[in-house]
């Protein structure tokens, strides 16, 4: 499902167009989302559609509430009035956890946000809870850690790194910008978690999850990585910036995935350090054909 555009982007998904069939709705209007649940007739619905980059969240809040809870509610009515058997996954967040009451956190764990895309998600998880409970709709939420792959937004940590060290690397630029290096978080890989996903929907009864690596890493660990790929040291091309620096660094958002391995048979597969490196590599790579 994809809203009309003026110009459409569609770069990240291009090497599987011929694979998809994309349909116009709109998350903010439930009749355009009826119909099109009336037209394809699904199965299954994963609700990945959000505002997810959480410093918009504070300059944008009412279109942020708008998608991130509202949007949410829309979804599941459209669900309950075309079809109750459809399966329905919602896309929940560490976020929600916010300044937190217990490290590592699990599915047990209060949401004390500390964001306004974090309080917009805990909205949406517990609508969708509600419409399961209210409903016996199959809805289930992934309470997802921060997930990266090479088709990261650039406005995103971890891309800004494997971008920014790509472009040194060829010469283009001779800094990165950073906040707060010391800051904490637990990363993996989004095609494990898309797995995950997956898996919530296959099983007998739905119920929540947290997915994540359970391993903490600094965004300094990430630039060391990052910058040995290239044979750079990091210590002359990084700067730390206090306007980059977030309230939430805080907090120590660290998941407990243990519930995801017992009963889904998941974990993530995929190493902090070969998830850099394949960023990193993807990276070079299209700058490098940039330059031809």
């Amino acid at each position: 499902m994809v809203r009309r555009d003026i110009t459409e982007k569609f770069e990240r998904i291009e090497h599987i167009r011929d694979k998809l069939i994309l349909r116009q709705a709109d998350l903010l209007d439930l009749l355009s989302i009826i119909r099109l649940i009336e037209e394809a007739n699904p199965d299954e619905i994963y609700n990945l559609a959000s505002q997810s980059f959480v410093p918009t969240s504070w300059a944008q809040p009412i279109l942020s509430a708008d998608f991130n809870a509202i949007g949410v509610t829309k979804m599941l009515e459209a669900v309950r009035l075309v079809n109750k058997k459809i399966r329905f996954y919602q896309a929940s967040s560490s976020e929600m956890f916010g300044k937190v009451h217990d490290v590592p956190q699990n599915e047990l764990t209060p949401f004390n946000p500390r964001t306004l895309y974090g309080a917009a998600k805990v909205y949406g998880h517990f609508v969708t809870v509600n419409y399961r409970e209210t409903y016996d709709i199959f809805a289930v939420s992934g309470i997802l850690y921060n997930h990266e792959s090479p088709r990261r937004g650039f406005e995103f940590v971890t891309r800004k790194i494997t971008n920014g060290v790509a472009r040194i690397k060829y010469g283009l630029d001779d800094k990165i910008v950073l906040g707060n290096l010391s800051a904490e978080r637990d990363w993996g890989f989004a095609g494990d978690y898309v797995e995950a996903m997956w898996l919530m929907l296959q099983q007998e009864t739905p119920q929540d999850y947290v997915i994540a690596t359970g391993v903490p890493h600094s965004v300094r660990n990430f630039c060391e990585i990052a910058f040995q790929r290239v044979g750079l040291d990091m210590h002359k091309y990084i700067v730390s910036d206090q306007k980059f620096f977030r309230q939430a660094d805080a907090y120590r958002l660290l998941g407990n995935p243990s519930k995801a391995f017992t009963s889904l048979g998941w974990y993530a597969k995929t190493s902090f350090e070969n998830l850099v490196l394949t960023m990193v590599d993807a990276d070079c790579e299209r700058i490098k054909k940039q330059l031809k």
